[in-house]
């Protein structure tokens, strides 16, 4: 039995969509799947150095490793009001000369953030859990927040700045490609691409038609654990791209790629 390891991050997000092909409620055979679980960003580190047959990668990391993984269709983060939000402490119009906290180089919320503003360069980079702590303690005079963070920053005393979601979203009229699911191109790995995906479809339907059957997975692993925080969560970030990418969340990604390669952002490290 061809064994594959699969990384993805604990948000509730992404344990939900892999709980039932990982705990026998989806038919793998003839794979098995051995879950290794990271922060977004170590894992676009990881996949940097091929470290994992099929990994989850922010879209910014994936437009630099398109010669060694290849975007599946189903599992992918993108959608409608889902994109990171730059907070701070108290209103501010400008972030010029500020201490601006990010989740890390690769994630697409940094690319988002160099988009909407690229004059900013006082950049620290951070696990995504430490920048709301890093805001109210006064380490960082403003953050960009991504996955539970946007549900609990007014319990910071942050204010929103912008949505980077609705901005790319106006200047687009596209959804905001977030996170990928990617398998890696060794020919001994890609032939199994279109299985790999079929699971990932049907743990995504068997998890939607049995809401309660993860929630004991995903929470034993949230950073919030509030449960009405995690079906926030969840209602947000796994829809009907998640079951297919399809041509609207392609053109999305080449919309993301053409306007950074435009804007010369796609540089290595």
């Amino acid at each position: 039995m061809p064994e594959l390891d699969i990384a993805f991050s604990s948000c509730p997000n992404d344990t939900f969509i892999f709980h039932a092909m990982l705990h026998g409620h989806v038919d793998v055979d003839p794979l098995k799947y051995l879950p290794r679980i990271s922060d977004v960003e170590d894992l676009n580190h990881r996949a940097m150095k091929g470290t994992h047959c099929i990994s989850k990668l922010s879209f910014h990391a994936y437009l630099y490793l398109r010669s060694s993984y290849t975007i599946l269709d189903s599992g992918a983060a993108l959608g409608y009001g889902c994109g990171p939000l730059v907070v701070a402490s108290s209103p501010m119009k400008s972030l010029h000369n500020k201490r601006v906290a990010i989740p890390g180089r690769y994630t697409t919320a940094h690319l988002l953030l160099k988009l909407w503003h690229p004059g900013i360069t006082d950049l620290y980079i951070v696990r995504f859990d430490e920048i709301l702590p890093g805001i109210r303690s006064g380490k960082f005079d403003a953050g960009v927040i991504i996955h539970e963070g946007r549900f609990v920053y007014p319990s910071y005393g942050c204010t929103e700045i912008v949505d980077l979601g609705k901005w790319w979203e106006t200047e687009t009229g596209l959804p905001i490609p977030l996170g990928c699911i990617a398998i890696k191109n060794d020919t001994s790995i890609i032939g199994y691409k279109e299985k790999v995906e079929t699971h990932i479809r049907q743990s995504i339907e068997y998890a939607y038609n049995n809401p309660d059957a993860s929630r004991d997975y995903v929470a034993s692993l949230a950073q919030e654990m509030d449960d009405s925080v995690i079906r926030e969560h969840i209602n947000l970030y796994v829809n009907e791209f998640t079951l297919s990418l399809g041509e609207t969340g392609q053109k999305a990604v080449t919309a993301l790629e053409e306007m950074a390669r435009c804007k010369n952002i796609l540089t290595k490290n």
